[in-house]
């Protein structure tokens, strides 16, 4: 009656003994507090983007707004430093709501997926056998009525899903992937863009809020002193300093909202806009201005597809550990094809061709091998092992073994030694043969 309890109990000692998803991932991301916020590999980008907001506010608070707080009646002066916080401590939790979660990673599949049945019927039409079926580079789907391809992923081993794109600086595939933002250090997709352009926004706001009141208290200094306004200036040079940083971050960000406010209206990502042109075509992802932006705020966050928390099951941790043995090849089988999204050399992946052109040089090396040894066996008959060194004999020996075992083998660096070998045997037969030749006409 107890032998359940301890079954069930050695059954959860070896799931604890799992490791977390967060622990094997596959991808280049970086993760914080045991899974609970993921990053991307430039995440100590994130800390400069910090400095950046925090160093200004606090000179703000230092020099400006604390000498503002009693030049305003009835206590508004102390307004100007709670909203300024208040603006600040919102510009950054909006930062980390961008940086610190899944973005729209799909997860990796163990195996490429099992081609449809259309792909097997085109395929063996061709002639080929189930093993040697390739997935088809891409297929058609339907958008709004419009046919869109969307592409195999080698990295992945899927079909990316429509708007989804691999990103090579966190090797992950992203759903409605935007672009890679350094300055959050993470990918912007379909989970975290909404948060990414308010923390945009924000930071302009935030920018202009700091570039005006600057100029607030420079006039406050003017009208005190009853002096001109360059006079004034040079009374707050961490005023000065402000304005001239608050004005060059506004063109930055303030562009940046600008243009995302055109993607957001359009209903495109940055990198449809770069990639596709709309603008030459129909957009199938275009429900109209006021739709566009509903889909974009207003529209609940989908729940991330990735527990990063969670435990590898022992099922998929031993299917990670072995090599994928189904006869169906990745779409770029066949080709020098490299991970051009991960900027890869290419790499030639056909192997019969090599293979073949290897059986083709075993073929005529072995015909003028064996054309060399007719040459000396009709040349003297009594030319036999006793008049061979036994390690010429050995050597033949070893070549006709290799020989022999060409035919299992690929174009691999053991084949090029086999060639090799035989070529300096056959180099060292054909001076045996002439020096006996000399020899029979010497006698």
């Amino acid at each position: 009656m107890y032998a359940p309890q301890s079954s069930r109990g050695a059954a959860s000692a070896s799931a604890a003994d799992q490791p977390r998803v967060y622990q094997v991932w596959r991808g280049s991301n970086e993760f914080l507090l045991q899974g609970r916020f993921i990053f991307g590999p430039d995440v100590r980008s994130l800390f400069l983007t910090i400095f950046l907001i925090l160093a200004p506010v606090l000179v703000f608070c230092i020099f400006v707004a604390r000498h503002l707080i009693n030049d305003f009646p009835d206590n508004w002066g102390i307004s100007v430093v709670v909203v300024v916080v208040v603006f600040t401590v919102y510009d950054l939790t909006l930062l980390l709501l961008t940086s610190g979660r899944d973005p729209g990673i799909v997860p990796r599949n163990t195996h490429p997926p099992e081609p449809e049945p259309s792909d097997l019927h085109n395929d063996t039409g061709n002639g080929q056998t189930p093993q040697q079926l390739r997935l088809p580079r891409t297929k058609d789907v339907y958008v709004n009525g419009v046919v869109v391809k969307v592409k195999y992923c080698d990295t992945c081993m899927l079909y990316r899903p429509p708007r989804c794109s691999h990103c090579s600086i966190c090797n992950n595939c992203v759903e409605r992937f935007d672009h890679h933002c350094p300055w959050v250090g993470q990918c912007i997709g379909l989970r975290n863009y909404r948060f990414f352009y308010m923390f945009v926004f924000s930071t302009t706001l935030l920018c202009l809020y700091v570039f005006g009141f600057c100029w607030v208290y420079i006039i406050k200094i003017r009208d005190a002193e009853d002096s001109s306004i360059w006079k004034a200036m040079l009374k707050t040079p961490a005023s000065m300093v402000l304005i001239i940083y608050c004005f060059i971050c506004v063109w930055f960000v303030g562009g940046l909202s600008v243009f995302h406010f055109y993607l957001i209206s359009t209903n495109q990502t940055t990198y449809e806009n770069f990639r596709y042109r709309y603008d030459r075509r129909a957009n199938p992802h275009n429900r109209g201005v006021v739709n566009n932006f509903l889909e974009t705020f207003c529209t609940a966050v989908p729940a991330s597809k990735n527990n990063f928390r969670a435990r590898v099951p022992v099922e998929q941790s031993l299917q990670q550990s072995r090599a994928p043995t189904r006869g169906f090849m990745s779409p770029n089988m066949g080709k020098p094809v490299g991970d051009l999204e991960l900027g890869r050399k290419p790499v030639s992946w056909d192997e019969p061709r090599s293979g073949a052109d290897i059986r083709d040089l075993e073929v005529g090396m072995g015909g003028i091998l064996d054309e060399k040894e007719g040459r000396i066996a009709h040349a003297s008959p009594d030319l036999s092992r006793e008049a061979l060194p036994s390690d010429l004999m050995e050597g033949r020996a070893g070549m006709h073994s290799r020989r022999s075992s060409w035919g299992h083998r690929s174009g691999t660096s053991e084949s090029m030694d086999s060639i090799a070998v035989q070529m300096g045997t056959e180099a060292t037969w054909g001076s045996i043969s002439s020096g006996h030749g000399t020899t029979s006409g010497t006698h």
